[in-house]
């Protein structure tokens, strides 16, 4: 299985909640797969940074098998927009 930008976008949506979702693919110039991603969910509220991080992983349990290196953001709605509005 090829992990593309599309495919985590998707199941972060349908699996999370997710309200926004932004996915970069920063493997050029790598031997190996590699994400950058952002998520804002309203599943994340009151939950500390590692248990939303450890959401995120076991979603993508199989897809993260494939990827080297995979960075990601996770913010409530909340959070999403005041960073907006910075």
């Amino acid at each position: 299985m090829s992990v593309t930008t599309d495919h985590i976008r998707d199941k972060l949506i349908k699996e999370i909640g997710a309200v926004h979702v932004e996915v970069e693919d920063t493997s050029s110039n790598r031997c190996a797969a590699s994400f950058k991603v952002l998520i804002v969910s309203p599943q994340f509220e009151g939950k500390p940074l590692l248990a939303r991080h450890r959401m995120v992983n076991t979603c993508l349990a199989e897809e993260l098998k494939e990827i080297h290196a995979f960075e990601q953001k996770t913010l409530t709605p909340e959070q999403w927009e005041k960073q907006k509005a910075q």
